[in-house]
C-alpha cells in the first residue's frame, strides 16, 4: 500500500508530460499550415480562403491558453527538476512564439484581402519562397524541440539569414516600383508588410531553436554571433 501513491503520481506525471508534448506539436503543425494557407490566399487572390485562415486563429489562441495551463499545472503539481523543468519552462515560452507566428499569418491574410481589391502589382515569386523557408523553420524548430536536436536547431538559426536576404531583396525591388510610379505605393507597401511578417515568423522560429539549445545544453545563445553558437 505504501508504494501505491508514488506510482499513481508518476503515472499521471508522465501522462501530463505526453499531453504537453502532443499539445505543442499540434499547435506547431497548425501555425505551420496557417503560414502556407495565408500565402496561398495571397497568390491565388482567394479572399474566402484568407478569411478562413483568420477564423482558424481562434483555434491557435485556444491552444495557446491550453498549453500554458498545462505547463503551469505541471510546475505547480509535480515540481519537476533538471531536464523536465527545462522542457516545461521551454514549452511555456515556445507556446508564446507559436501564438505570435499565428498572429503574423493572420496579418498576411488581412493584407491579402486588401491586395485582392486592386490589380496585382507583380507576379509573386520571392514572397512564396520566403514563406516556404519560414514555414520550414517553424517545422524544424518544433522537431528539434521534440527530439532534443541541437544540430537541427542550429540549422534553423542559420536559415534565418536566408529569410533576411529575401526580405531585403523584396524591399529593394518594391522600393524601385514606388519610385518609378507613385500609383503603386499602396500595393507595394502592403507587400512590404507581408515580407516583414514573414521575417518575424522566421525570428520567432529562431527564438524557439535558441531555446532548444538552452534546454539541451544549458547554453544561452541568444544575441550571440551565429559562428559562436
Amino acid at each position: 500500500m505504501e508504494n501505491a501513491q508514488p506510482q499513481h503520481t508518476n503515472r499521471h506525471y508522465e501522462e501530463d508530460l505526453r499531453s504537453l508534448r502532443a499539445g505543442l506539436l499540434k499547435m506547431g503543425g497548425l501555425v505551420e499550415r496557417q503560414i502556407a494557407e495565408a500565402i496561398e490566399s495571397l497568390v491565388s487572390r482567394d479572399s474566402d480562403h484568407a478569411r478562413a485562415v483568420i477564423k482558424n486563429d481562434e483555434e491557435v489562441n485556444r491552444m495557446d491558453v491550453s498549453n500554458d495551463e498545462q505547463c503551469i499545472r505541471l510546475l505547480a503539481l509535480h515540481q519537476p527538476t533538471a531536464s523536465d523543468l527545462r522542457f516545461i519552462t521551454t514549452g511555456l515560452k515556445i507556446t508564446t512564439d507559436l501564438e505570435r507566428i499565428g498572429d503574423n499569418a493572420v496579418n498576411i491574410c488581412e493584407r491579402a484581402l486588401e491586395l485582392n481589391e486592386v490589380p496585382q502589382l507583380k507576379p509573386y515569386v520571392d514572397l512564396p519562397r520566403m514563406a516556404e523557408v519560414a514555414q520550414s523553420m517553424v517545422k524544424d524548430s518544433i522537431d528539434a524541440f521534440m527530439r532534443n536536436d541541437v544540430e537541427l536547431s542550429r540549422q534553423v538559426i542559420e536559415r534565418d539569414d536566408e529569410v533576411d536576404a529575401l526580405n531585403y531583396q523584396i524591399y529593394r525591388e518594391l522600393l524601385s516600383y514606388m519610385a518609378e510610379d507613385p500609383h503603386t505605393i499602396g500595393a507595394a507597401t502592403r507587400l512590404l508588410f507581408i515580407s516583414k511578417y514573414l521575417e518575424r515568423i522566421a525570428d520567432h522560429s529562431t527564438n524557439i531553436a535558441e531555446m532548444v539549445v538552452f534546454m539541451v545544453n544549458g547554453k544561452v545563445v541568444r544575441h550571440m554571433d551565429k559562428k559562436k553558437q
